[in-house]
């Protein structure tokens, strides 16, 4: 019996870490796919539920030279984010001398909106449009003159294979072409936040030197009425935002991390005051930390991407191209849409969506879909689409409350 153990053939069997790189489709669908008589919930090869977010932390104000910095991990996955504010003039602007008639009609449209603020009784049957125009004055300000300047890169040790001295890699120029995409169809950030105005005075009596009486009479005449004909507010440089990322460490889903990054940052973003003086003719700013205010952000929208990973991951074209291929048996799941995923999951599915939600009230009222995009297959129907949204919800929830505590 001795000799009979001794001469037993090796066994066979690899280890988990050595089975999910020779066969990383049949590994993680032995996960998501227990026996049933096992009674085991699915759980992916990370031990997350399929529709469980990784680990997620904030923190702000880390980088001291900006104006706004944050660093945010998600998982093994980190994005540091920096926003530096400079100021553009309007005389280096090509096109500002062509809209300078429209620019001091909109400012006129500004007090106005805002006197109706200030006397929230008064009656006015144009708000509505008014502020649809002030919207749209915000939209050509912050995307014609390019006032939001996102940059990502991905650092070199960030993974593998990224090295040093290589030129912007595709995924990196695709991820900054997203963020642009988002901050300007949320319009995230507000124009009036990046403006810089200069009050001409309203010139008395008593500054202007009359040539006779009657001339002096007509000046009195015009004054009368200074409150309500005063100089309209000219805009004399606006204040341009460069949003530079850097994922330090890439494990799998860097839109997220990058985006959650933007988001902290520019909460954290402060700017000096500034104001236009009129004797240097240039733009001065403020040394004075309690002058500098902070960005009034429209809402908080929060990106979920997802990815789908299939059992048989030819069974969508093969339904197509070969109508008669067997079924697969009854009441086994074919498919599963991973919330989060990392980078082993990632290589696995082609087809990916994202989910960008945001809550009115503060999060106490409604869900609203800032934007939904899918790309990849077909597999993903309208119902699917529901529950991301609801899942997308909850996860607003929870970044929520990390951002808040950074």
């Amino acid at each position: 019996m001795a000799s009979a153990t001794a001469n037993a053939p090796p066994s066979l069997s690899l280890p988990p870490s050595q089975f999910a790189r020779l066969q990383p489709h049949a590994y993680l669908l032995a996960h998501l796919s227990p026996p049933p008589a096992s009674n085991q919930p699915s759980i992916r090869a990370n031990g997350r539920a399929p529709s469980q977010f990784r680990v997620t932390s904030a923190n702000a104000g880390s980088l001291t030279h900006t104006n706004g910095s944050a660093v945010v991990r998600i998982g093994d996955t980190a994005a540091v984010c920096g926003v530096r504010a400079e100021i553009l003039h309007t005389d280096d602007i090509a096109s500002w001398s062509v809209s300078e008639s429209s620019t001091a009609a909109s400012t006129a449209k500004h007090q106005h909106l805002a006197d109706l603020s200030d006397h929230p009784t008064k009656e006015n049957k144009d708000v509505d449009q008014d502020s649809d125009a002030a919207d749209d004055e915000d939209r050509a300000h912050v995307q014609g003159l390019n006032l939001l300047v996102p940059n990502l890169s991905l650092s070199t040790g960030c993974a593998p294979g990224f090295t040093p001295g290589a030129p912007p890699s595709a995924l990196a120029q695709s991820l900054s072409h997203q963020i642009l995409s988002l901050l300007h169809s949320t319009r995230l950030v507000r124009a009036d936040d990046l403006r810089i105005w200069y009050q001409p005075p309203n010139l008395g009596p008593e500054d202007i030197e009359p040539h006779n009486e009657d001339e002096q009479m007509d000046v009195d005449a015009d004054q009368s009425g200074s409150a309500e004909n005063r100089q309209p507010r000219e805009i004399k440089a606006f204040w341009v935002l460069y949003i530079d990322v850097m994922i330090i460490s890439l494990a799998g889903n860097p839109f997220d991390a990058a985006w959650a990054s933007v988001l902290a940052a520019l909460r954290d973003t402060k700017l000096p005051k500034a104001w236009w003086d009129v004797d240097n003719e240039m733009v001065l700013c403020s040394d004075d930390l309690t002058q500098a205010y902070g960005l009034s952000l429209r809402g908080l929208p929060v990106a979920s991407s997802f990815c789908v990973f299939e059992a048989d991951a030819a069974a969508g074209w093969r339904a197509v191209v070969i109508p008669d291929a067997g079924e697969q048996k009854k009441g086994s799941q074919s498919r599963w849409i991973l919330a989060d995923p990392d980078g082993y999951e990632e290589g696995l599915g082609q087809e990916r969506a994202c989910v960008v939600v945001d809550k009115d009230n503060d999060g106490k009222g409604k869900t609203v879909i800032v934007k939904m995009e899918k790309h990849g297959g077909w597999t993903v129907d309208s119902a699917d689409l529901r529950q991301l949204v609801d899942i997308s919800a909850k996860r607003w929830d929870d970044m929520k409350r990390i951002l808040d505590q950074c």
